[in-house]
């Protein structure tokens, strides 16, 4: 069952939130309402509806509610009527005590749209107690010479009713010595007083029984009554007199426990027994008999319990004085407590809305109350925050506070917030009570996925394997849940001639990128797409980076020899004259690599020779050189097989034979040979056969060169001019020479080629090579113009 209520207050909790969040028609008062106690449940109270001219279905429709403070459901509404109705009997003194009139205080909330209503109620008394005595019986010794019209106060009778329904009146039973009169005290109390009207003779008459009735005002009226017991004693003819007959004594409600009150005397100028005076509490209430006690001999007056300003504000007793005889007197103690600031504040949450959603502004996070016992400054409160949030305490009615937000909150800047609410009273010292509630605020997709990198440049090597894992993209979402799930895809391309579908694919859920294909360096060498990043979040965001591919050359090229043709029929033969120098140009090697980089970076080394020592190849151009003066007894005939390798990893390499004549002018082409001595009458129609087809193969090989060379540069589109070509980013290897990717020859060198005449021996022969004057970062120098010439020739 307490699991249950403690839901319930939960409810009316959320309840009183809905109510704070409007700041209009708060305040708004219905009533005074007004019933009579003890009224069965269900009784009819008011109706609402017509009271605030609303139609029958309107309350309904608007969900009205009745709220109690402390949770106490005394009324109910039937919002289909809009009746109030009473939810249980209601005991006047047990919900007021003596407290007259009796209010109660509520409020109508109705949540569409928010609006309150405060409220009273009012609850009537019945006469449904009668006046009781707290002592049954009664005993006065008083003397037998007192004089006539003397007062004897006697035990007043309590009724819990108020007003005209508690004690009225006082009758005694008849006799011929005594009346009652009624007086009535400063705080309304009611109580009788025995007056002498005939002497007393103890000899005739030593004791007299009457009957003290105590009679209510109501209709028909309540009594109670109660025996007074006179013993007429010797004469005592001075009662004790106080000093003061009021005693008014502030203490402090942290006093303690048998702390000093105040002291009380009373004189009686009687001698012997009659002279004695003993202190007691006159008709003290339950509450004031386990508040204080007094001392019957010296009148101290000290605490039995320690009081509370909250509970009970101010105590009054009457303090009786009775001598030896008899004879009493009293005064009155008026008792104020006063407020000690003891309590701290107290924090009520009513209702916390967590988590909240990010990019709405001035959102209501909160509705708390807050409430403090002790009184004026002590009760008076001031809340806050702290400063560094972007929250805002805003002050409603009747102590209730809203947490409310300053601005739109970001989820990506703070996901969550821990607010101290600081209560402090104004006291003295100064008491705080915080508390502490968490916010978190929910997710809105407002960030686009976003890459690590605009550009993406992944390297594969030519001739993969199909499916291969060729690199990578990320993109990162700053929101949370499917707002941060990121999809990928791949864009179409911009080259509609690219077939991006069939060279890679991504996966969606992590962006891995895949090699459709095996790729071919020789046939692509780069291309570009596009990838975009995508949410789940609705709408969903986006964000594109384009990745660009570079494939890397594989060495799978080997080198290709231009010149000498390696198709034709018949070999082709160079032509030496033998008064050649050292150093003379026989030929040049032409060859070009497919590949690219050091995998198309040449070198040339004669592999093997007629006469080792005769010729020398220069590694760096293929250019076929004499390496000494010639001299008679060399051979006329020379075979010459020239490698040519690259260098890749591994490497690959061609060879090409060279056939030598050694001649002794170009006038004479051909020279017998020893064993050919006969023939020398047919050697002039060979020497015109010869000089053809080397004039032909001339043109050929020239032609084709500048063929190469002029579709080389249009391709780069780098030369200005037929006749000029930048060179290389850097030195080349000593033993190599750089052939570009396209399988064309280096850009280091370009040749001028020409048949030159005169009136000696034609000769066909490779002028210098042009070399630009270039700048090299890594040694800072010009290349020279003819570098030296060695290799084979070991110059």
């Amino acid at each position: 069952m307490e699991i249950g209520w403690m839901c319930y207050l939960r409810q009316r909790q959320v309840l009183v939130f809905f109510v704070l969040l409007s700041m209009f028609g708060v305040g708004a008062e219905l009533g005074p309402y007004s019933v009579v106690e003890e009224m069965e449940k269900g009784s009819f109270v008011a109706n609402l509806g017509k009271d605030l001219g609303l139609g029958l279905t309107e309350m309904y429709n608007r969900r009205a509610r009745i709220i109690f403070q402390g949770n106490k459901e005394h009324l109910q509404l039937k919002v289909q009527t809009g009746d109030l109705l009473i939810n249980e009997k209601l005991d006047r003194e047990e919900l007021c005590g003596p407290a007259d009139p009796c209010l109660l205080y509520f409020q109508l909330l109705m949540e569409k749209p928010l609006e309150i209503f405060q409220a009273e109620l009012r609850v009537k008394d019945i006469n449904d107690n009668s006046p009781v005595f707290t002592e049954r019986e009664m005993i006065l010794r008083i003397p037998e010479n007192s004089p006539l019209g003397i007062a004897f106060p006697l035990s007043n009778a309590l009724d819990l009713d108020v007003g005209s329904n508690n004690v009225q009146n006082y009758k005694i039973s008849p006799n011929s010595h005594f009346r009652v009169l009624t007086r009535k005290l400063s705080d309304g109390r009611i109580y009788p007083e025995l007056v002498l009207e005939e002497e007393l003779d103890r000899e005739e008459e030593p004791e007299i029984v009457l009957t003290l009735t105590a009679l209510d005002g109501g209709s028909p009226p309540r009594y109670g009554t109660a025996q007074v017991r006179i013993e007429v004693v010797d004469s005592n003819d001075n009662a004790p007199q106080f000093e003061q007959p009021i005693y008014k004594v502030q203490i402090p409600e942290n006093s303690h426990v048998g702390s000093l009150v105040v002291i009380v005397s009373a004189r009686d100028l009687d001698s012997g027994v009659y002279g004695k005076i003993a202190y007691t509490l006159f008709q003290p209430s339950e509450d004031i008999s386990k508040t204080l006690e007094v001392n019957p001999v010296t009148g101290e007056i000290q605490l039995r319990k320690q009081v509370d300003f909250e509970t009970v504000q101010s105590y009054e007793v009457d303090i009786k004085a009775t001598d030896g005889g008899g004879l009493s007197g009293k005064c009155t103690l008026l008792l104020q407590v006063v407020d000690v600031n003891d309590n701290p504040p107290e924090v009520t949450m009513s209702a916390l809305t967590s988590p909240i959603l990010e990019n709405s502004p001035e959102i209501v996070v909160a509705v708390f109350s807050v409430s403090d016992p002790d009184s004026g400054d002590n009760g008076k409160t001031v809340s806050s925050i702290q400063d560094d949030l972007p929250f805002l305490l805003k002050p409603s009615v009747k102590n209730f506070y809203t947490l409310v937000t300053k601005r739109a909150l970001d989820r990506e800047e703070r996901a969550q917030y821990n607010i101290t609410i600081t209560v402090t009273d104004l006291g003295t010292p100064r008491l705080k009570t915080q508390h502490n509630i968490t916010v978190t605020v929910s997710d809105v997709n407002d960030n686009a996925p976003a890459f690590s990198q605009t550009t993406y440049t992944l390297r594969v090597r030519e001739n993969n394997s199909p499916a291969l894992h060729i690199g990578s993209v990320s993109a990162t979402d700053r929101d949370s849940g499917a707002n941060a799930q990121v999809t990928y895809s791949l864009l179409p391309p911009a080259d509609p001639q690219l077939p991006l579908a069939s060279l890679v694919s991504i996966n969606a859920d992590n962006g891995q990128l895949f090699a459709l294909r095996s790729l071919d360096y020789e046939a692509l060498q780069a291309f570009e797409f596009g990838v975009r990043a995508a949410d789940r979040g609705s709408p969903a965001l986006s964000s594109q980076a384009r990745v660009r591919v570079l494939v890397l050359d594989d060495n799978d090229n080997a080198p290709f020899v231009l010149y000498p043709p390696q198709n034709g029929s018949a070999p082709c033969t160079e032509l030496v004259p033998r008064a050649a120098e050292a150093g003379y140009l026989v030929t040049k090697v032409v060859a070009v690599d497919g590949d690219s980089g050091q995998n198309a970076w040449l070198s040339y080394q004669l592999l093997k020779a007629t006469e080792p020592g005769l010729f020398g190849v220069w590694a760096h151009n293929g250019e076929v050189r004499t390496a000494r003066l010639l001299s008679e007894r060399d051979a006329v005939k020379h075979r010459l097989v020239v490698l040519v390798r690259d260098n890749g990893e591994p490497p690959r390499s061609a060879s090409v034979t060279l056939h030598v004549l050694l001649v002794d002018g170009f006038s004479q082409p051909y020279l017998p040979l020893p064993e050919v001595a006969a023939a020398e009458a047919r050697a002039d129609p060979l020497t015109v056969y010869l000089v053809v087809a080397l004039a032909s193969v001339s043109s050929l090989f020239l032609f084709s060169v500048l063929v190469f060379v002029a579709v080389r540069l249009c391709r780069r589109s780098r030369a200005a001019s037929a006749g000029r070509c930048s060179g290389p980013e850097g030195r080349f290897p000593g033993h190599l020479v750089d052939v570009s990717g396209a399988g064309t020859l280096s850009q280091s060198y370009q040749y001028e080629v020409c048949l030159r005449g005169g009136s000696g021996t034609n000769e066909f022969k490779f002028l210098k090579p042009i070399i630009p004057n270039l700048q090299f970062q890594s040694t800072g120098k010009e290349v020279e113009e003819n570098p030296p010439f060695q290799n084979n020739f070991g110059i």
